[in-house]
Parts: C-alpha cells; structure tokens; sequence
C-alpha cells in the first residue's frame, strides 16, 4: 500500500557529449570538403541547445541559422527535418499552420542523433541543397556506428 503513494519525481536522460559531437563535426567537415562547398554545421543536446558549431569560410549567411533550426527541429521533434513535409502535404491546416512554429524546419538537413534507441541530440547543415545537406549530416551519424 505503501507504494502506491508514492510518484516518480524525476527521470534520468542522457545528452549528447562534446567529445562525441566534436568527432561528429570533424567527419561532417570531411564530407562538406569532398561535396566542395561551404556549409554550416550544428550539433545541439536533447533539448535543442546548441553543443558544438561550425560554419565553414563562404557559408552563406542564412545557413548559419537555417542549420541550427534543423538541428533543434530533429532533437525537438525525434524525427529527421526531411520527413515533415510528407507528413503534413496533404493536411492544409497542418501545412500552413505548423510551419509558422519557430525554429521548425520541414526540409532535409536535420537528424536526431541517438545512442541505442536513445535520444541524445541533433544535427543540422546548411548550405546547399537540402538533399546534399542531408548527405554531410548523414557522414557524421556514420560515427555513431563506433559506439553501438
């Protein structure tokens, strides 16, 4: 009887560390070399604050904050920026409303970063099209593989 009294008043969660978002960046920077053109990278914890930042020499200005939109738009919402629109396209409310949401972004280049089916941050590129956005962040998730 006694338990039933009592509630859970806190819960353990894990956030992305430096170390591991700064090796993230190193290989995100690799890609952006090889695609040969200027990007901005950012990588933010589970709630969306930013960890580590780069936006390489001729990064557009917009993609400074267009990358950092992504990257809290995919830890926010658990779900890669790319996968928005598809879900809302045929939901006119949905699509014309949600869209106003500050910092949302419902285009490729964001991802959730995640540690055994954990949420633990998210990353966003700016820079060029989405779908080669999509390909610098997708170089730095390959780093996840070494702590599965």
């Amino acid at each position: 009887m006694e338990n039933e009294n009592k509630i859970k008043t806190t819960i353990e969660t894990k956030n992305i560390s430096l170390a591991l978002a700064n090796k993230m960046l190193e290989a995100a920077l690799l890609k952006a070399e090889e695609l040969g053109m200027p990007f901005s990278i950012a990588i933010v914890d589970r709630t969306g604050n930013l960890k580590t930042f780069a936006a390489q020499d001729g990064a557009q200005v917009l993609s400074i904050e267009i990358a950092q939109n992504k990257a809290f738009s995919a830890a926010a919402y658990n779900r890669p920026t790319h996968e928005w629109y598809d879900r809302i396209k045929n939901d006119p409310p949905l699509l014309h409303g949600i869209v106003h949401t500050k910092k949302l972004v419902i285009f490729g280049g964001g991802y959730p970063i995640s540690i055994n089916g954990e949420l633990i941050g998210g990353i966003g590129v700016s820079g060029g099209h989405y779908t080669q956005d999509m390909q610098v962040c997708e170089a730095a998730l390959e780093v996840l593989k070494n702590y599965v």
